[in-house]
Formats: C-alpha cells, structure tokens, sequence
C-alpha cells in the first residue's frame, strides 16, 4: 500500500480563503514544543521571567522595528507559552526591488504582501536563534528538536468588545495558571 497525501498532510488551522495580510488585529497563542517550561514561573498569579522569558519579551517589543507593517499589542510569556495580540496596520503590498520591470522587459507587479503566519514564523525563527545563543553563552534549559510547537493558534479579532476580553484574558493569564491545562501539573496528583 502506497502512501497517502490526504491522510498524512499536515492540517493548517488558518481561517481557509481568509487574507491574513488584511488590516485588523489577530489573538495568538504559541506553545512550547512538548510544554516544557522554560520561559520562568508563576508566584503568587505573576509571572516571574527568567532570562530566556525577557529575550522572548525583548524579541516581541522588537517585532514592530523589524516589521513596520505589524504592530504589537498585549501579550504575556508563560512558562511555556505565550499569548499575544498582533496588529496589522495596513502598509499594503511591498513594490518589487526592479520597478515595474522584470528580467525578460515583463511587468513584473508587486511582491506578495506579509501576513500573519509569515510574521508568527519570524518571531518563532528569531525567539529559537537567540535561545540557542542563550543555551551556549548562559547555560539556559535545552530543548530538544524545535522551540516552539510546529503550528500556532490565532482568532480574528472582530470588534472592540472581543479586542478588551483578549486583553484582559491575556494579562490575567497568570492568575489562572493552576487551572490551566497547558500547566503540565493539572490533573497530577
């Protein structure tokens, strides 16, 4: 028996036909590949970083210098995710770097615009490149394989009433962490 694209593809959990390059504001969730703790702790419903946490930190309030077109909202590292909400402003299509002309005199348009997933796997490709610097210059915790979980949850963000509950949900996330099922001790006794 052969081998089957339909049933072994990895599934995209992105909205299908929706353009994520679009003006709005999108609610993200990134985990830890296999929940490992690596970001700090909890104490007392306030999330304490470690080192490795404030470069995760550093790196978000860094996204919107690098990309001019994003801009960054609430967000809060967990031990071993975190949440945040991004906010795409609307710069539009990037112009190609040969103005209107392609090698063979054809038009050559506009690039493809930026988008939501491309933005999520840079902050993903940054965060990895300088925890492993972290693990060889400072001695941080290991990780094996991949930093982050291969795929991301995100919501459209739709009105300003959804916009409020995210941030609060966002910056009250450390009060709920002995409930929360990406906690890897609920349910242990």
């Amino acid at each position: 028996m052969g081998f089957d694209w339909h049933l072994h593809r990895k599934r995209s959990l992105r909205l299908t036909g929706y353009d994520y390059s679009r003006p709005g504001a999108y609610f993200v969730t990134l985990c830890v590949k296999d929940r490992q703790c690596l970001f700090g702790d909890v104490a007392d419903g306030k999330m304490v970083l470690n080192e490795a946490g404030g470069m995760v930190q550093t790196v978000w309030n860094e996204m919107p210098d690098f990309y001019p077109e994003f801009r960054t909202d609430a967000f809060i590292i967990m031990p071993n995710h975190a949440h945040g909400i991004f906010v795409v402003v609307g710069a539009g299509p990037r112009a190609c770097p040969r103005l209107g002309q392609h090698l063979d005199g054809q038009p050559q348009g506009v690039a493809p615009t930026f988008g939501l997933p491309a933005l999520v796997n840079r902050f993903k490709s940054m965060t990895t490149h300088r925890y492993i610097e972290g693990v060889k210059k400072s001695g941080w915790l290991t990780f094996q394989g991949k930093l982050w979980q291969r795929n991301y949850f995100e919501h459209i963000i739709r009105n300003k009433g959804e916009w409020h509950y995210l941030r609060r949900y966002i910056l009250t996330n450390p009060q709920r962490w002995p409930e929360d099922p990406l906690n890897g001790t609920v349910g242990k006794s």
